[in-house]
């Protein structure tokens, strides 16, 4: 029986005695975040994306919010406390966070960056994240993903 496999995020969810749930899809590098709930069977609305930023400051910040939903930018820039925030460039995110694009999560990065998410996620009793590897999410309660990704809660859309 082949072992299924666990990426970083499950083993550290593991190690705090987190509960969570496990999926995964075949991945291809041009889906969306809204096809990917497609897969998953799920609203879009609990399906979370995370995006990485650098502030006016030269500081990074981390914003979960749904995949059908576009940061805002001045409202991430005032969760931040900073003038104004930019979406880091694809090439920053590997060496910055540990992740590559679309596996991106709010568990496990390199360093602990200040992490927002829509005050939306809040309002659902499950939700989605990336698992920290394309292909992978996992499935947890709001206030678990908060405690151990150390989020805040905020309007950013």
């Amino acid at each position: 029986m082949k072992k299924e496999e666990k990426t970083n995020v499950m083993r550290i969810l593991d190690g705090k005695k987190i509960p969570y749930e496990r999926h995964s899809y075949d991945p291809d590098p041009s889906m969306s975040g809204e096809e990917i709930a497609g897969i998953l069977g799920e609203d879009p609305k609990k399906v979370f994306k995370t995006l990485v930023t650098r502030g006016k400051s030269g500081a990074y910040y981390v914003f979960v919010v749904p995949v059908e939903a576009e940061l805002d930018l001045k409202k991430a820039a005032g969760a931040a406390g900073e003038k104004s925030v930019a979406m880091i460039k694809q090439k920053e995110l590997l060496p910055l966070t540990g992740y590559v694009h679309g596996g991106c999560s709010p568990i496990g990065m390199k360093k602990q960056f200040p992490t927002f998410i829509h005050e939306t996620a809040e309002q659902q009793e499950r939700i989605f994240v990336s698992a920290g590897k394309v292909g992978f999410q996992i499935e947890i309660a709001p206030g678990d993903l908060i405690s151990v990704a150390g989020c805040a809660a905020a309007d950013l859309v």
